[in-house]
């Protein structure tokens, strides 16, 4: 790229940057509130040296093309690392690899942590973490969307198509700037209501207030050692984060259309599947928990529940050691685990609408074989899926069990067991956070050498990213003129 382009991209990753401080005042506030050591000077040094740049290059243009946008969109993701890192330095003495691992685990909603006993951390890092995962829940660029379309829409259209996850955009207003405003409306009024539900059913305004942003972003950081457990004898508690964990996970488009009186966002086939899909497996779970242990069948449930929902909408929260329950239950919740939500909602994973299309396209293969001079279609909620979508998914499916076997083999040459190694694959990629073996839900991620965790770093992006936005980078012909 010219130095006309790099202008471009350091002027708009300058502009996230100072979205993310923006954001960073909420931790500096907590750390005052609570009389806590603050990391006000870092906060400072970044904001000045952003707003300079800023300045400097005030004149240069934001009209990003497609392959500056793809650019800024992996890089913003590391800005996010970097600049996270330096206040968890701060606040709880750590390494910058740690710290960096910890923030790009914020900011892409996994949820791995490398802290053994977060109940010891300071409120200001609690705070800073679930901020964090505030911020990357709706998406840095879905916010910086509705910052650039002041600015530039073409810039924001290019910046929408790369970071748009799922098998397409959707659309609610002609101008993404609504889109973008609009989107987060909901965002905000699921996180306040949330917040007050929890506050009423017994949680400290504190705790309330870290755990709805952790939730409604399916991010998982607790404030607690024990991360929901802690509150596993207050079943409201338990059953509202299990709720909003799975609202969550579906699309936000049907939230929106639901404050304007429209249903027709949950009557969608992927919504449709989502929720019968979750019934089954939390209540197999539930059964299989409830034969398993001298548990009643309410606390089976609600537990069951609460695990396939933390799972599925990728959001990471444990009430009890799931990785005790049986095989068969560890087979159940790597079923969720691939799954994952809803194609525009904060969940990771693979996405529900990418099994119906793959099987849909199963079974139109099979009706083509028997027949083969009988016109046929796929459809998806009553419109044809074209080919180029059909190719899409299998490419996305393909990429995600390739990375998924290099990271796993990575970690597997290293020494580690094949369970641990599959499950923190897939919890880093799928953006999930805890798995199976070492990194179970009662354990972390801090065992991990610094290059591993640097992999495990990259590997969380590639999976926020959706892949395509990140290996099209290695393309030769990404970086001609």
């Amino acid at each position: 790229m010219d130095r006309k382009s790099i202008t471009k991209i350091i002027r708009f990753l300058a502009l996230i940057g100072i979205v993310i401080q923006v954001i960073f005042l909420i931790p500096l506030f907590t750390a005052y509130i609570y009389n806590e050591q603050s990391f006000m000077e870092y906060w400072t040094l970044w904001t000045s040296g952003l707003l300079i740049i800023l300045f400097l290059l005030r004149n240069t243009s934001l009209k990003l093309t497609i392959k500056e946008a793809i650019l800024s969109v992996n890089l913003v993701w590391i800005l996010g690392g970097v600049m996270g890192s330096g206040a968890l330095m701060v606040l709880t003495h750590t390494s910058f690899i740690n710290g960096f691992f910890e923030s790009i685990s914020g900011f892409t909603t996994t949820g791995a942590t490398i802290y053994s006993d977060i109940s010891d951390l300071p409120k200001a890092a609690l705070m800073l973490r679930s901020t964090m995962h505030w911020l990357g829940g709706m998406g840095i660029i879905v916010l910086g969307i509705g910052v650039l379309s002041f600015i530039n829409p073409t810039a924001s259209l290019a910046l929408f198509k790369s970071e748009s996850t799922g098998i397409g955009a959707t659309k609610l207003t002609p101008k993404l700037k609504h889109t973008a405003i609009n989107l987060w409306k909901v965002y905000i009024l699921l996180t306040v209501f949330d917040l007050l539900l929890l506050k009423v059913e017994g949680m400290s305004w504190f705790n309330a207030i870290n755990h709805s942003f952790a939730t409604i972003s399916t991010g998982g950081f607790s404030t607690k050692t024990e991360s929901m457990g802690y509150w596993i004898n207050n079943p409201l508690i338990i059953w509202t984060t299990t709720i909003f964990m799975t609202v969550s996970a579906i699309n936000f488009v049907a939230h929106y259309k639901l404050l304007k009186g429209d249903f027709s966002g949950y009557k969608s086939e992927e919504v449709k599947w989502f929720l019968l899909i979750f019934m089954v497996l939390s209540l197999s779970l539930g059964f299989v928990h409830y034969f398993n242990s001298n548990s009643n069948i309410f606390f089976s449930m609600t537990n069951s529940f609460f695990t396939i929902s933390s799972v599925m909408s990728t959001t990471g929260f444990a009430t009890l050691d799931y990785s005790t329950w049986g095989n068969l239950a560890i087979a159940l919740i790597f079923i969720a685990m691939l799954i994952g939500g809803n194609a525009g909602s904060t969940a990771g994973g693979i996405k529900v609408i990418r099994f119906v299309v793959m099987f849909k396209n199963l079974k139109y293969q099979i009706k083509k074989t028997l027949f083969p001079n009988a016109v046929f279609s796929i459809k998806m909620d009553k419109q044809p899926v074209k080919a180029d979508t059909l190719s899409h998914v299998g490419a996305f499916i393909f990429l995600f069990i390739l990375t998924n076997f290099i990271v796993t083999f990575y970690l597997f040459a290293s020494g580690y067991d094949l369970m641990t190694s599959l499950s923190a694959s897939i919890a880093t990629i799928g953006n999930i956070g805890p798995g199976f073996g070492h990194v179970g839900p009662v354990d972390n991620f801090a065992f991990f050498t610094p290059v591993q965790k640097l992999v495990l770093s990259a590997a969380m992006i590639i999976g926020r990213l959706e892949f395509f936005t990140v290996i099209i980078l290695f393309s030769k012909d990404f970086w001609k003129n």
